[in-house]
Order: structure tokens, then C-alpha cells, then sequence
């Protein structure tokens, strides 16, 4: 395997991988877990698009998937601090993912930046459906079902960012 093609793959563990697993979250303290560490992910992910990505439209969604996780990942430490859950730091983790994808050429950055984020929105998409359907917390439950829909959307802007980033 060629450095590329092994720091692509490297790229797609680190940043779909926060949130493939914890998708089936058992409880809330997991959700949180997940949903915190996916959230900084976007919001890293995002910022490094910024920099990387020649395109406009990227760079556009990166700038929502900022606004928009910055804000939900804002609320979900306020609301679990309420609740007395701990809120991870995943810095370390968004860390070793930007190295990965500074490690990619820049001609192919749009094209892994789109897939990732398809694959992101999937997992996430179905972790707050579980939390959503499943939460032993009420609190958590309305979070999930009021952050859902926006989840939604950024899942159909990947897909048709990642159809034009072929």
C-alpha cells in the first residue's frame, strides 16, 4: 500500500471511527461519549477543510458543519453537566485525525473531506435515532429528537457534496 492510499485509510478510521462504534451507545453515558467526541470531530474536521479545500462549496459546508456542531456540542456539555455525565476531551483524538488528513494531497482532499463526512452523518444519524427511540433520560431524549432532524440534513448535503467530489 502506497503512503497515500494508506494515509486515505488512516483519514476515513479517524474520522468516521469516533462515531461507527458508539452508534449502538448503551446509555446515556455513552451517547454523550460519542455524540461529544464526534461532535469536536466535525468541528476539527470542518476547520481543516477550511485550509485544505480549494472549492467553494466545501468550504461552505465546513463552515455549517462548524456553526452547526459547535452549537449542538455546546448545548449537549451544558445539558450533561446538568445531568452530572462527564464530557470527554477529545482533543488528542481530532489531533491524530488532522495529522491524517495533512498527510493527504491536496488534489484528493474534497474527494476523502465528502466521504467521510457521508459516513460520519450515517453513524451519527443512527446514534441519535437510538438515543431519540431508546434514552433513559428525558433530557437527552428531546436533545436527540431536536438535534435529529438537523443530523438529517447534513447527511443529504454530504451525500450530494460527495456526488459532485467523485
Amino acid at each position: 500500500m502506497d503512503a497515500f492510499k494508506a494515509g486515505k485509510l488512516a483519514l476515513a478510521i479517524a474520522l468516521t471511527g469516533v462515531l461507527a462504534g458508539p452508534a449502538f451507545a448503551a446509555t446515556s453515558n455513552d451517547f454523550v461519549d460519542a455524540a461529544a467526541s464526534g461532535g469536536i470531530t466535525e468541528v476539527e474536521a470542518g476547520k481543516l477543510a477550511l485550509e485544505k479545500s480549494t472549492s467553494a462549496d466545501v468550504k461552505t459546508f465546513a463552515n455549517q458543519m462548524i456553526k452547526d456542531h459547535g452549537a449542538a456540542n455546546d448545548k449537549l456539555t451544558a445539558l450533561a453537566t446538568k445531568l452530572d455525565i462527564e464530557v470527554p476531551d477529545s482533543a488528542t483524538l481530532t489531533q491524530q485525525a488532522k495529522q491524517k488528513v495533512l498527510e493527504m494531497r491536496d488534489e484528493s482532499f474534497d474527494k476523502a473531506y465528502a466521504a467521510n463526512q457521508v459516513k460520519a452523518h450515517e453513524d451519527t444519524v443512527a446514534l441519535f435515532k437510538k438515543e431519540a427511540a431508546s434514552s433513559d433520560k428525558p433530557e437527552l431524549k428531546a436533545f436527540a429528537e431536536k438535534t435529529l432532524p438537523t443530523l438529517e440534513e447534513h447527511l443529504k448535503m454530504a451525500k450530494a457534496l460527495q456526488a459532485k467530489h467523485m
